[in-house]
This record gives structure tokens, sequence and C-alpha cells, in this order.
């Protein structure tokens, strides 16, 4: 980095030496790091004055670096920026901090702003018209610089007052209107660039090292920031360039002029740069060199230096290795050394151990039959004490019993006469009208709080339908009320409304439990299967298939007993007369007639239905 900003410094003191510009050029710097309500950035101040100073060292009549700008701030500053580029032949704004794209626009975002809702954005934030048009004087070209597509957390916070309202990932393309400008972004559109590792973001450093080249057509160097920027974030962050400039060359550092006398040897800078790298010495300054020059005599000598640091750091890594092996080995044999002595002292303490732990044994038993010994003790205190309160209490409740059953006596004989007073006013007095609504606005009062009392599961939408009546009368189920269930009435809304919780119990499908007011899967473990009482039991393994073989044995075996002749069936009964003894017919039984006579002198005569 030393190495960069000495070419850096070198180039510009070159472009100082040369003949005086025609047009003048001036830069306005911005950088927003501290802001009030989200979360510090770390880079964007630094990125300012690093590319502040840039434009310094190329040359740039005026060059204005403002830090941590609030709204009011920003705004003065672009308004005087637009003074200074009305006789500029080149004007260019550069900002670092927050961005914000709302329905295509993108803001540029100050210091102290809030951004509670989208609509705060059109009063809390910087328009980028505005910074176009602080810059639409300038002549020969007009150049806006925005590494402002950082992850912006306004975004995740701002409340949308139109839900349709787009906010956008990062900043939205822009088309210039005015010829010779160019808008160039650390992200593209509809990205989020990173702020880096390190004291700059890749954007920002990939512009010190390209846009200060003598001579290099701006395009060129913005493909050189693009594939810098690529290359740093792991081709995660891609530049982008919006606008056109005409076919010449528009170089941000007019280039060095060309030499009439004696040329200068050509390796004279290479020269000065090794010898300021061989200074320094270090492997980041080498690899440094190597990048700007990757051939020629001092890139060998430069390779050189390199390998030669390699090799100092192997050896010193392999002494270090060697150091800490003999240290390892020393340390190992402290240890065995020390092994014996430790398993000594390690058994006496086990034994120590052991017998402490048999004596507190002994102790906690101790301590055990103690405490339940006065355990028995206070639960045979609490028993008698508890016997004589519940007697106390039943003989405090039989008096309280007394005196309430007086009481309600009074009270019920002083509301009956309340009650006779009132029909009577009531007998006097108008009625009063019902609530001016329409059957279908009570209908719909009357679902909502069933749904609130859970006897609904449908929206309420004034329909009264067949699922709402069913609603209804399981309200009276389970409240103990008696409306008709084919209106909506103010009498059930009324009643409806003085529950204060759930009426009606919630019923799950199958598979599934109450859990509160929501139904939850019901989950067995495995080799277990729901039942149909919504229970887990464990599955019953298939039962064997039946072969053809063993079908045709049991149909022969079924056929064979359907064509077997019936067997008389014997009721168990035995009736006898003056022929003899036989079994009660079979659809027949025996009665008692209660009459005595005939041979076998019985009362018992077989009846057949």
């Amino acid at each position: 980095m030393r190495l960069r900003l000495f070419v850096l410094l070198i180039a510009a003191i070159w472009a100082g030496a040369g003949p005086a510009l025609a047009e003048k050029r001036v830069a306005l710097v911005m950088g927003n790091s501290a802001y009030k309500n989200v979360a510090r950035l770390a880079n964007p101040a630094n990125d300012a004055t690093l590319v502040g100073g840039m434009f310094r060292k190329a040359g740039f009549d005026t060059v204005d670096i403002k830090l941590d700008l609030n709204g009011s701030e920003m705004r003065r500053a672009l308004r005087d920026f637009g003074g200074k580029a009305r006789d500029a032949g080149v004007a260019v704004v550069y900002y670092a901090g927050h961005g914000i794209e709302l329905d295509g626009v993108n803001y540029l975002i100050p210091t102290d702003a809030t951004l509670e809702t989208d609509s705060d954005v059109l009063d809390e934030t910087i328009a980028l018209d505005r910074a176009l048009f602080a810059v639409e004087p300038a002549k020969q070209l007009r150049l806006i610089i925005l590494d402002a597509c950082r992850d912006n957390p306004f975004a995740k916070t701002m409340k949308r007052t139109i839900a349709s309202r787009a906010i956008g990932r990062g900043l939205a393309k822009v088309e210039p209107t005015s010829p010779n400008t160019m808008i160039a972004f650390a992200a593209k559109a509809g990205s989020t660039a990173s702020d880096g590792d390190s004291k700059n973001s890749p954007f920002a450093a990939a512009l010190v090292e390209r846009l200060p080249t003598p001579g290099l057509d701006l395009r060129k160097a913005f493909g050189f920031v693009r594939d810098d920027v690529l290359k740093n974030t792991g081709y995660k962050q891609e530049p982008f360039v919006y606008g056109s400039l005409g076919g010449d060359d528009v170089a941000l550092v007019p280039a060095k002029p060309v030499a009439t006398g004696p040329q200068a040897n050509p390796d004279s800078d290479i020269r000065r740069d090794y010898e300021l790298a061989l200074q320094l010495g270090t492997r980041d300054v080498w690899t440094a060199f190597l990048n700007r020059y990757p051939s020629g005599f001092y890139t060998d000598l430069a390779k050189a230096q390199l390998n030669r640091i390699s090799a100092e750091d192997a050896r010193a890594a392999a002494a270090e290795k060697a150091r800490a092996a003999e240290e390892e080995k020393a340390k190992l044999a402290a240890e065995r050394a020390k092994k014996a002595e430790q398993e000594k002292a390690a058994a006496a303490a086990a034994k120590a151990a052991e017998d402490a732990r048999i004596a507190a044994e002994k102790a906690k038993q101790i301590e055990e039959a103690k405490a339940a010994a006065a355990e028995q003790r206070r639960k045979d205190a609490e028993a008698a004490a508890k016997a004589l309160a519940d007697k106390q209490a039943a003989e405090k409740a039989l008096a309280e019993r007394i005196a309430s059953e007086q009481a309600a006596a009074e009270l019920a004989a002083k509301e009956k006469a309340q009650r006779d007073a009132e029909q009577k006013v009531a007998a006097l007095v108008p009625a009063q009208s019902a609530p001016s609504l329409s059957p279908q606005e009570t209908a719909k009062l009357v679902q909502s709080e069933l749904r609130r009392v859970g006897c609904l599961a449908s929206n309420a939408d004034g329909d009264w339908n067949a699922t709402s009546q069913r609603s209804l009368s399981l309200f009276n189920k389970y409240a103990g009320t008696k409306f008709d269930a084919k209106f909506a009435s103010f009498e059930a809304l009324d009643a409806i409304k003085a529950k204060p919780g759930r009426v009606c119990p919630l019923v799950c499908n199958h598979g599934f439990k109450a859990d509160g007011d929501t139904c939850v899967k019901i989950t067995c473990r495995a080799g277990y299967r729901i039942n149909d009482d919504n229970e887990c039991e464990k599955a019953q393994d298939k039962k064997p298939v039946a072969t053809r073989e063993d079908a045709n044995k049991q149909d022969n075996e079924r056929k064979k007993v359907e064509t077997t002749p019936a067997k008389p069936q014997a009721t168990g009964q035995i009736y006898c007369n003056s022929v003899g003894c036989r079994p009660v017919r079979s659809g027949c039984r025996l009665e008692d007639t209660g009459r005595r006579g005939g041979i076998t002198g019985t009362s018992l005569v077989e009846v057949c239905n």
C-alpha cells in the first residue's frame, strides 16, 4: 500500500509539472459513518478521506471533503458545490454511506435520518437527482461516484404506508439524460456492496489505484476498477457504470507531456521504486512491486528478494518447530518423572476419599433417621391441629349457613317487593325500542360473538345460514339457554357477550388432540398407530393370507356342512303325558295352566307358536 501511494504521488507530481489545464476541475467528497439511529459504518469516513486525498494529488483545483453530514448540511454542501461547478470543465461528486431505492428512485441518507415509514424518505433523505443537478453546469465531464449500495438497515424496520410500494435491495438502475455524464455504482443495480475487512472498502481502494493513472480514459479506468473489485471480493461484488461519453478519451488526470529533448532512462522510474521497496523490505511491498512491474531486470531482483524473505520465513519456522519439539521432549520427561509420585498420591487420596465417603454415608443415615422421626411428629401434630380446625370450621359453617339462610329470606322478600314496584313502573313507561340495525348486521354481530366463544368456525359474513344456526344451537346446549336458532336476535347477542371465554368445546378431527384453543397432531412412536379412540396402540402383525389351495379346501368343507340334513334341536325341557315322556319340540315351550288333572296329574302343557 505504501508503494502504491508513492506511485500515485509521483503521478500527481508529473501531472502538476505539465501544462496548465484548459478547464478547471472541482470535486465534492462526502462520507457518512456516524449514523444516529442505526449502527455506525466502519469505512465511509475513511473512504472519503482516501478518495479526497487522491483528487488533491491528481491536481484538482478545488476538493471539498465533508464527513458525517446531516440533512441540512448535505443540502448546503451540494448547493455550494453547484456554484463552483459553473465555471469548471470537470465536476465530480463522491458519496460513501447508506443509500436507499424507493419506487425506482435512489436517495442518499444523511446521518440524522430516522425513516420510520416509507413516506419519511421524501422528507429526510437527498435524492440522487440533487447531486446530478449540482454537477450539471460542468462543461466537459460530469461524474457521480456512489459507494452507497451497502446493506441498508433502514429498509428492514421501515413501515410501509402502501403495501405495494417497492423498496429495493441496493440502488436502482439510472440513465443520465445530460450528455458527458457518468454515474458509477460500487455494485450494480439491485445488489449490495461490501465494506471490506480492512480500513477501506474494496471499491474505494480500486478507485484510488486506477483513476489517477495519467492519460487513462475513464471508461477503461472503471473497467479496471470492476476487475479489481470482482477479484478482491471473490466475484461477489461487481461495480457498474451508467451513462455515456463521446468518442474522445476523457482522463481524470491528463497524460504526461511528450519529452522533446534527450530521453531519460526508461528503467530509472522502476529503479527508484525498487530502491524504495528495498528500504521497506516486506513481503507486501515486493508483491505490490511485482504486480506493477511483471517483467524486467528489476522484476527478477524483486523476485529474488521475495524468495529470500520466503526462505528466511521457512528457516524461522523450522527453528521455531525444533524449539517447540525440544520443549515438548523436556516436558514429557518431567511428566514421566512425576508420574509415579502422582499415582502414589492419587491412591492415598482415593483411600482418604473412600473413608470420608463411608463416614459421610453413616452420618447421612443417622440424620435421615432423625429427620424421619421429626417429620412423623410434625405430621401427628398437624393431624391433631387439622382435626380441631375442621371441627371449629364445621361449627362456624353451620352458624354461617343459618345466618345466610335468614339473610337470603330477607333479601328475597326485599327483591320481590322491588320487582313488584318495577312492574308497576314498567306498566306506565313505554317499552324502549331495539337498536336500529338491519337483520344482516345483527347476524354478523352474533356470528362474531359465536366465533369468540368457540361455537362458530366460519367467518362472520352476516348470512344467517344453516352453519350459523347449528352454532347457536351448540351455544344453547353448552350455555343452558333456549334461543331460537332460526333467527339472530339481540337477546342472544347479549347472552353471548356475557360469556367471558370459550363456551363450546374444541372438537378436533381424528388424529388430532386439543391443546388449549388449537388442535395439534397426535404423534405415536415407532411400532404404534392411532386407533378409533384417538389413542396410540401397538400395531398388530398382519394375518397370514390364505392361499388358493386353502380357500378351495374351506369351500369344500362349507358345502359339505350345508348339504348335511339339520339335526333336531332340543330345548332341554321334557314333556310327559299318558303316552310317555319326550323332549319339547323345537319352537315350542311348556306353560303352567294352574289346573292339575288327567292321567299325569300335571298342570304343564306344550305350547307351540
